[in-house]
C-alpha cells in the first residue's frame, strides 16, 4: 500500500486475538493497521474490524518475507510455541523485520509477570531480576531478551508484563466463568497474591506505550488491585450474587487441580504499577472481577 496515499502512522499486530481486537477500537481511524494471521478464516473478520490482514505464520520464516519496512510499528502479542523454553517465534519476527535493514520505530510485546516466579507474597516494581520457575515463563524470558538485543541496536522495544486478563466478554477469562465451575480454592493460610488487568484496560496501555513507552522500559500491566486469589473470587461471586467457591488444602488441591493451575498457585506476588500509571499515563478503568 502506497505510503503517499496514507499519512497516518501503520501498526501491524501480531497475534490479533482478543486484546489485538480491543486495540483496533482504541485505535479508531486514528492508525492505518495491518495484522498478521496464520488462518485464512479469520481474514473477512480482521478487515470487517478495520485491519488489512496479512497471511504469515511466525513457525514457517519464509512467509513473513513483506514484514520489513511494512509499518512504523509493531505490537507483538503472539505467544510463543507451547513447548521449550525458547521462543523461536520472536527471533522469527525480528528477522523478517530487519530484511534489508529496515525496522519499525518502535516495537511493544506483551510478557508476562510470571518471568518473575514466586515472590513470596513480596511488592515489588520492574527493576526486580526475572527468575522464571517454568518453561512457559522461560519462553517469556527468552523472547524478552531477544528483545532487548534487538533494543541495544536501536530498536525502541516496550516491554509489557502482563498478569491474568480478565473480562465479562472475554472468552475463557472471566472470573465468573471460575465461580460457575464451582472448582475449590486455596484456604486463606495456604493462598497466594495475584495479579489482574482488564482486556480492555490493557488495550489502553498497548495503545500508550506505543507513544510513550520508554525505550528497553517493561512495564506492569496491572490494576494495583492488592488481594488474595481466593479474595478476587469472593468478590466476583458476591457481585453476581453467587456462592462463594469452596477452599481446600494446598495437599487437597495437588489431589485435583491440572498442572498449570497448581502452578499458578504456587506463585504470589504484589506488583507495583507506578510507571504504567505515570509514564503510560494509563489508569486502570476496572478494578473489580465484573
Amino acid at each position: 500500500m502506497p505510503r503517499t496515499l496514507d499519512h497516518r502512522p501503520s501498526l501491524l499486530i501480531v497475534g490479533c486475538g482478543d486484546v489485538g481486537m480491543r486495540v483496533l477500537r482504541v485505535l479508531g481511524r486514528h492508525w492505518r493497521v495491518l495484522a498478521l494471521t496464520s488462518q485464512p478464516a479469520r481474514l473477512a473478520e480482521l478487515r470487517a474490524a478495520g485491519a488489512t490482514p496479512l497471511l504469515g505464520d511466525l513457525d514457517q520464516p519464509g512467509s513473513l518475507w513483506r514484514l520489513a519496512g511494512l509499518a512504523d510499528a509493531v505490537l507483538h502479542l503472539a505467544p510463543p510455541p507451547g513447548a521449550g523454553t525458547e521462543d523461536p517465534r520472536t527471533r522469527h519476527l525480528l528477522q523478517a523485520l530487519s530484511r534489508c535493514g529496515q525496522r519499525p520505530r518502535v516495537l511493544v510485546y506483551g510478557s508476562t509477570t510470571g518471568v518473575y516466579g514466586d515472590a513470596g507474597g513480596a511488592l515489588f516494581d520492574e527493576t526486580r531480576p526475572v527468575a522464571p520457575a517454568t518453561d512457559r515463563a522461560r519462553r517469556r524470558v527468552a523472547a524478552e531478551q531477544a528483545l532487548r538485543a534487538a533494543g541495544r541496536r536501536g530498536w525502541r522495544v516496550v516491554l509489557l508484563r502482563i498478569p491474568g486478563i480478565h473480562a465479562p466478554d472475554r472468552a475463557g477469562g472471566s472470573a465468573i466463568d471460575r465461580v460457575r465451575q464451582a472448582r475449590p480454592l486455596l484456604r486463606p493460610e495456604d493462598d497466594v497474591f495475584t495479579n489482574h488487568i482488564h482486556a480492555d484496560d490493557l488495550a489502553r496501555a498497548c495503545v500508550a506505550a506505543l507513544w510513550r513507552g520508554g525505550p528497553q522500559r517493561a512495564y506492569h500491566v496491572t490494576d494495583g488491585v492488592d488481594c488474595l486469589m481466593g479474595e478476587w473470587y469472593d468478590q466476583a461471586a458476591d457481585l453476581a450474587g453467587l456462592p462463594r467457591l469452596p477452599r481446600v488444602t494446598r495437599e487437597e488441591m495437588a489431589r485435583t487441580a491440572s498442572p498449570m493451575s497448581l502452578s499458578f498457585m504456587g506463585e504470589s506476588r504484589r506488583l507495583r504499577n507506578e510507571r504504567m500509571r505515570c509514564e503510560l499515563g494509563v489508569e486502570p478503568l476496572h478494578q473489580t472481577p465484573v
